[in-house]
């Protein structure tokens, strides 16, 4: 079974979680600040982060943040009592793979933690080419024509989304489960906005797609 780091510096909360994930089968680890996080989280024993955003020392977003910058893919999941929209896109703008808001109940959680786990385990390869654009998903890189391009977090967890299903039709639910997280309430005008905007890092010509192409009444189709 999967083995959960929980960075948790609510010491009630922290048991409650750690109890409720042993239940599920998890093995799991608890620490309460965030330079301990960062320690923990580029061992590579962890399936999955579970990520306070307010914590002692060094705050989730800045953990989040440097562990990505450090290679590590491990999927993170934050925790956090904010609950504005623009709280949850820095996170995965920064590299989380989900956004949990407190309160939260425990079935929510679990089956948040079996996506994020289920996402983690496709069959994505390390680097992958199309056209003249290489991406490196662990080093979270996307070169053209061998030069590198600027991109987000959440452009690269998008493109993962697209090589994972290649070849298959998503929906914009299907793509704001896979990118967003399970649950998220966006409109699909956010999905199209964020394809726009990888379209004209990855497209020879963005108006006229190859690769990341539009299935009229369904979503999108990743052809590379």
């Amino acid at each position: 079974m999967a083995r959960i780091l929980v960075v948790e510096d609510e010491p009630a909360l922290a048991v409650c979680l750690e109890n409720d994930l042993k239940l599920e089968g998890y093995e799991v680890e608890a620490v309460r600040d965030g330079e301990m996080a960062f320690a923990k989280g580029l061992q590579p024993e962890f399936d999955l982060i579970l990520l306070d955003v307010i914590l002692p020392r060094k705050d989730g977003f800045e953990v989040c943040r440097e562990l990505r910058r450090a290679g590590v893919r491990t999927p993170i999941i934050l925790l956090t009592a904010r609950t504005q929209e623009a709280e949850k896109v820095l996170g995965l703008e920064l590299g989380a793979d989900d956004y949990v808001t407190k309160p939260f109940s425990p079935r929510e959680l679990r089956a948040r933690i079996k996506a994020a786990l289920r996402r983690a385990t496709g069959a994505v390869p390390e680097t992958f080419r199309f056209g003249d654009v290489e991406v490196d998903f662990q080093k979270c890189q996307l070169r053209r024509r061998g030069k590198p391009v600027e991109v987000t977090a959440l452009e690269l967890k998008l493109l993962e989304a697209f090589v994972r299903a290649r070849g298959r039709a998503l929906t914009r639910n299907q793509l704001l489960d896979d990118v967003w997280g399970p649950g998220t309430f966006l409109s699909d005008r956010v999905v199209d906005n964020h394809i726009t905007r990888l379209r004209r890092k990855i497209e020879p010509k963005p108006a006229e797609p190859r690769y990341l192409v539009s299935v009229r009444g369904i979503g999108y189709r990743f052809d590379g």
